[in-house]
């Protein structure tokens, strides 16, 4: 009896299609391993940051509590509580996360590079290069400002609430997780808005946006920006002014960054035939 089942010729025509799913597979299994392999490195760095922080947590805690210093004012003491037996220990674990992703940013923003460069031609990689270290700088300009203006500014707010000398005294208390939460809340707020430059010059380099365009948009950027400052910042108006300023400011830095940006496209552009012909 004779065997139904039967195998391909070694000469059989492969479906169609065949060598397009085959050769996307090796492209895609080096992707996702040269992935893999930027994410470790990565996480090395903010496990090494984490242990670094960590082992200073209290320290660095206390270089925090300087903003609420400055609004106690000269020779005041500082009291903060804890409410649960495990809340500072959590506290510091938060805050040497934190300070781990900020001291690793420069690894993390290399990884990044090195997993995009392969697709990006000569040019675009001179021109992503410098968009990572300003990324961080700005970021560093914007913990800046919340340390030694916002921050400052929005306790005096709070400890002006207080009420001595009365029948009812009120005092403020501060939680040493709250505080934390506030400050790093802040300071990520005003690292992201920071950004903006960043973000129009990429856009602009993507051809998506034109400095005529931002110019056009002010009166309204303005308005968005107060909002976002609003909902980001302390329930006072000096912290607010104090995050939507800079910012309007950074965006009008971002439409000079845009001209700058169409300036060296329309210079790197070859001629047109009329150009050349009439040159």
């Amino acid at each position: 009896m004779l065997d139904k089942t039967t195998t391909p010729a070694a000469d059989d025509p492969l479906p169609e299609g065949h060598d397009e799913i085959e050769a996307s597979k090796a492209p895609l299994i080096e992707h996702l391993t040269e992935l893999r392999q930027r994410l470790i490195y990565a996480l090395a760095g903010i496990s090494v940051g984490f242990v670094i922080c960590f082992a200073f947590a209290t320290q660095i805690y206390n270089l925090l509590v300087w903003p609420y210093q400055v609004a106690r004012g000269p020779g005041q003491k500082i009291e903060m509580i804890y409410t649960a037996p495990h809340e500072f220990f959590f506290t510091k674990l938060k805050l040497a996360l934190f300070g781990a992703v900020f001291l690793a940013f420069p690894i993390i923003a290399y990884q990044v590079y090195k997993f995009v460069a392969p697709g990006l031609y000569k040019n675009e990689k001179a021109a992503f290069q410098p968009y990572l270290l300003w990324t961080f700088l700005l970021f560093i300009l914007g913990a800046l400002v919340v340390y030694f203006v916002v921050m400052p500014l929005a306790m005096m707010f709070f400890l002006s609430m207080e009420q001595t000398g009365g029948d009812v005294e009120i005092h403020l208390q501060a939680k040493v997780s709250e505080y934390l939460s506030l400050i790093m809340t802040l300071i990520l707020g005003f690292g992201i808005m920071f950004q903006l430059p960043v973000v129009l010059s990429l856009l602009a380099q993507a051809g998506i946006i034109t400095a005529a365009q931002l110019r056009g948009f002010r009166r309204y950027a303005i308005v968005a920006i107060t909002a976002v400052a609003g909902v980001l910042s302390p329930p006072d108006p000096f912290s607010m002014i104090a995050m939507a300023l800079p910012t309007i400011l950074l965006y009008e830095a971002g439409i000079w960054r845009v001209d700058w940006v169409e300036k060296q496209r329309a210079a790197n552009e070859p001629p047109t035939d009329d150009a050349a012909a009439a040159s």
